[in-house]
């Protein structure tokens, strides 16, 4: 691995924007609703990070097993994805991030993951991030090419024209968007340099989890794409109230996990990944999950 580059890993983040930007030198990338993952080929064997610095190489074993085919010392970003009917399922990927070691392989044979990979970091002993993304993008292509899925570079234009086209028309396979990224800009990690667009104000997330009784529950506990760090919704009105304790009603109790605690401190009753709901975030700085209605299971 680079002598510079250890997990964890600050990854470089995306502020959401209104219009697709133009007029600078621009490359432009689908969003697709995945968890994100670094990738780091060490000389001792795979490790892979979530963005939350938690390392989840058992429970996708079959990324771990394809990315021993990496040069020692290569550092990935990109994201990993499940497709189920011909679109991306985040449900689908909720489901293999939170599988343990025991049920990760039969997962990984029912529902195979493949790795978006969008930018390379570090590869022999050289730290990447300062180059310009054009540069990082050149040898991440040169890299992957030879190897093919699962673990293959993001698709990229830098016509604007393009990106628009995909925009309108890979939604339909489960694309949240677009990222537009700098050509002459280095990987900064932890900041938003990065912009995205989206197609609507609202997202689906997984429940992972409920506050309150069962019969009422008082809100939410969410996983919303790209992200592994659960976050706890706004307070539920009564009929969300009750929709959600019909549904709560056919969901088990997660097993062996008893009472949760998310990273704010929210005790919380974990249930498994088969519920999806469309979720609106309204601030930046502090957002606010609102949850809009359910989807339904999975």
């Amino acid at each position: 691995m680079s002598t510079r580059l250890r997990p964890p890993v600050r990854v470089a983040l995306a502020r959401s924007v209104d219009v697709l930007p133009r007029g600078g030198p621009y490359a432009y990338e689908p969003k697709f609703d995945g968890h994100r993952l670094v990738v780091l080929r060490t000389a001792a064997g795979v490790l892979l990070q979530a963005r939350s610095g938690r390392m989840v190489a058992d429970s996708f074993p079959d990324l771990a097993r394809a990315a021993r085919a990496l040069p020692e010392g290569t550092v990935l970003d990109g994201e990993v994805v499940v497709w189920t009917g011909g679109r991306t399922d985040f449900a689908a990927v909720q489901k293999r991030a939170m599988a343990g070691r025991a049920r990760a392989a039969a997962l990984a044979r029912e529902l195979p993951a493949s790795y978006a990979a969008f930018d390379l970091l570090a590869t022999g002993s050289a730290d990447l991030r300062r180059l310009p993304y054009e540069r990082r993008r050149a040898a991440l292509v040169e890299l992957l090419a030879p190897l093919g899925p699962p673990l293959q570079p993001v698709p990229m234009t830098t016509d604007p024209d393009t990106a628009e086209a995909w925009f309108a028309s890979l939604r339909e396979v489960g694309v949240e968007g677009l990222v537009a990224k700098r050509l002459d800009h280095p990987y900064r990690g932890g900041r938003r340099e990065w912009q995205k667009l989206r197609h609507s104000e609202t997202r689906d997330a997984v429940v992972v989890g409920f506050t309150g009784p069962r019969a009422r529950p008082r809100t939410l506990v969410l996983v919303l794409p790209g992200d592994d760090e659960p976050v706890v919704s706004g307070r539920l009105g009564p009929h969300l109230q009750l929709r959600l304790a019909e549904a709560l009603r056919e969901s088990a109790a997660a097993p062996e996990t008893g009472r949760l605690t998310t990273s704010d401190g929210t005790v919380y009753t974990p249930v498994p990944p088969d519920l999806s709901v469309e979720v609106q975030q309204t601030a930046v700085r502090n957002p606010v999950t609102t949850v809009v209605r359910l989807r339904g299971p999975d």
